[in-house]
């Protein structure tokens, strides 16, 4: 009995050590299977935020910017399709992924030339005016409307002058009564000729013993007659150009009367002039004082001439942001109209420097962006621009020739707004 008792004892034993060994080889064999939740041997795990991949952890947890769970991944480079994971998963305000054509830097030499459309008006150098040396009334008036073209020398106006009566009075008596008096005499005559008498009508009168009544006034210059203070009338009420208001009658009379000093009326000299050019906002850094220019008429393509830039005002337009540039021109054999335009072509100066096309540079107001190649996209990266020509741009810094960029930075940047570029080297 006691025997197999002790049997009955050693057989569960042995089935107890039987079940054990069994048990440790089966969870032996399941560890040596790989498990898809744990990393390879030589891996480490880390732990970042899909919104802020700065945030690097070696631990579970939340973001500290966000709050959002972090995300575990792997330290050892990763690719789809032959891209780097790394650079899939950067901010798309900051690395774009694309296969878009890219371009480099080109440096060359170019010759701008500006086209630029103008207008002929008066020098204000060759505007001259003809003033009363006495007070009186007008006799006589020998010009009768306005732009009248007038010649040096030709008659414009007699003055009755008491005062003008009383200096020849004066002149008179002393030769008569004081012919010894050479000094007074003299001072007499000059007095008449600073009145506005000729030397002729000074002769008549010291050889009639008679004053003159009226005193002629003569242009001095040759031009167009405007009256003074009128140069350059403009139509009331959006009227026409050409209408009256360009050649109704002068409103000095014969009858009126002018004080001594007054302006009567303006020549306008038409054989020297000027052209007023506008030049657009992208090519004013094209325009210097001294260049080359070719005015082509529009009146008379044929009277096309050649000239320079003489001088660009130190302001711009407040309407729409223009510069303007003068020309000086002689019109005396090219008879161009005031107020005609022209178009004018403009050589500048030889520009050596680096280009990219304008398309490969996206304007952000102040700023301007390039998107950079790297690795398998492109990086946002900042520029400093030039001058634009014929769809080019300058670029002054932030780039090196040894650089490729987007072809088309519009295409890549999904919104202006978000984009963060690197700061300019």
């Amino acid at each position: 009995m006691n025997g197999m008792k002790n049997r009955l004892i050693g057989y569960r034993w042995l089935v107890l050590l039987g079940l054990t060994c069994g048990l440790f080889f089966c969870v032996s064999c399941k560890n040596t299977r790989k498990n898809p939740g744990t990393l390879e041997a030589g891996h480490s795990e880390i732990w970042t935020c899909s919104m802020h991949p700065e945030i690097i952890r070696d631990h579970p947890g939340n973001c500290p910017i966000c709050g959002m769970v972090l995300v575990r991944k792997f330290d050892h480079a990763q690719t789809i399709h032959g891209i780097p994971l790394e650079e899939l998963i950067q901010p798309a305000n900051r690395y774009v992924v694309s296969a878009i054509p890219y371009c480099s830097l080109s440096v060359r030499e170019i010759q701008p030339v500006t086209e630029a459309y103008g207008t002929v008006t008066y020098d204000t150098r060759q505007i001259s005016t003809i003033s009363a040396r006495v007070s009186g009334r007008i006799e006589k008036i020998y010009v009768h409307y306005r732009y009248q073209h007038v010649m040096k020398g030709e008659h414009i106006l007699d003055i009755y002058s008491p005062e003008l009566q009383t200096a020849q009075q004066e002149l008179l008596f002393l030769i008569r009564d004081d012919p010894a008096n050479l000094s007074l005499i003299a001072a007499a005559k000059q007095k008449l000729l600073l009145l506005g008498m000729t030397d002729g009508e000074l002769e008549q009168v010291i050889k009639t013993q008679k004053p003159i009544l009226t005193v002629a006034l003569y242009s001095n210059y040759s031009g167009h007659l405007h009256e003074a203070g009128n140069s350059m009338p403009v139509p009331e009420n959006g009227g026409d150009p050409m209408g009256s208001v360009y050649t109704e009658e002068l409103a000095v009379k014969a009858g009126m009367y002018i004080q001594k000093g007054q302006v009567v009326f303006q020549i306008f000299n038409t054989d020297k002039c000027w052209i007023l050019v506008n030049i657009d906002p992208d090519a004013q850094k094209m325009v210097q004082k001294g260049n080359r220019v070719h005015v082509i008429p529009e009146t008379d393509p044929a009277k096309a001439f050649d000239a320079q830039i003489d001088f660009i005002d130190p302001f711009f337009s407040e309407k729409d942001k223009t510069m303007m540039a003068r020309i000086y021109f002689s019109n005396a054999q090219l008879a161009l109209p005031v107020g005609s335009k022209v178009k004018a072509a403009i050589t500048g100066k030889g520009i050596k420097s680096a280009w990219l096309p304008e398309q490969a540079v996206l304007s952000l107001g102040l700023d301007h962006i390039v998107f950079l190649k790297a690795g398998g996209g492109f990086l946002a990266h900042r520029v400093r621009t030039g001058i634009a020509y014929q769809g080019q741009l300058e670029i002054l810094s932030g780039l090196s020739q040894k650089d490729s960029v987007a072809g088309n930075a519009q295409y890549l940047a999904d919104s202006e707004g978000f984009i963060k570029a690197n700061p300019e080297p």
